[in-house]
């Protein structure tokens, strides 16, 4: 991807080094809810190129309290009210749109071009086999995952766990019934999207 200079002023402040590296990533997110959205900005105001996105849901009311869009995005597929946003940020950025449910077999053919893969789903056992399948098809690449997002405040039990290529983060306990708040959720959307950033850039250096 060849830098306009529309690109070249959007990134101008960002850290040194790191724009040429990754505008040339590629980074799959499964789920584009709170979690999804929100990490999806934030890798798209550091400079990455591209996205694999896929999510099977529609734009809520609900949804709006903590995911990345607006009452103008109510019924629309979530891939793409993110997409349309993405690209207000960075009109430049390629992005590969999939809505539909992923399935298990979908890993291999949907992510083989990514170089990274961001879990952002909402129950256990989907984010349990995506893992299970990441692993086995991509096992030099990583898979940052969320877990225990619930509730207000509690800052300070929100970790990041790392074992090989998989990195965990959030307090692994906390469940829905405790409500979804834009702070918390927010706070481990970031982290997710920190830590892409720091593995991304450490991968372009080598």
């Amino acid at each position: 991807m060849v830098q306009s200079s529309t690109e070249d002023t959007i990134f101008e402040r960002n850290v040194p080094g790191s724009t040429e590296i990754l505008i040339r990533t590629t980074v799959a997110i499964a789920g584009c809810g709170g979690l999804g959205s929100n990490a999806a900005v934030a890798l798209t105001r550091a400079g990455v190129g591209r996205f694999i996105l896929v999510d099977s849901d529609r734009v809520e009311l609900s949804n709006l309290n903590r995911q990345h869009f607006f009452r103008t995005d109510l019924g629309r597929p979530k891939v793409h009210a993110l997409a349309a946003h993405l690209r207000a940020i960075n009109p430049a950025i390629q992005l590969t749109l999939h809505f539909q449910r992923l399935q298990r077999n979908d890993v291999p053919s949907l992510f083989a071009e990514a170089d990274l893969l961001l879990e952002a789903f909402d129950r256990a056992e989907d984010k349990k086999w995506l893992i299970e399948e990441w692993c086995q098809f991509y096992q030099d690449r990583y898979v940052i995952c969320a877990s225990g997002i619930a509730g207000i405040g509690k800052t300070e039990s929100l970790k990041i766990r790392r074992a090989g290529t998989i990195v965990l983060c959030g307090d692994e306990h906390s469940d829905m019934t405790q409500g979804l708040c834009a702070a918390r959720v927010g706070i481990v959307a970031n982290t997710q999207a920190n830590l892409a950033l720091e593995l991304l850039i450490n991968r372009g250096k080598t």
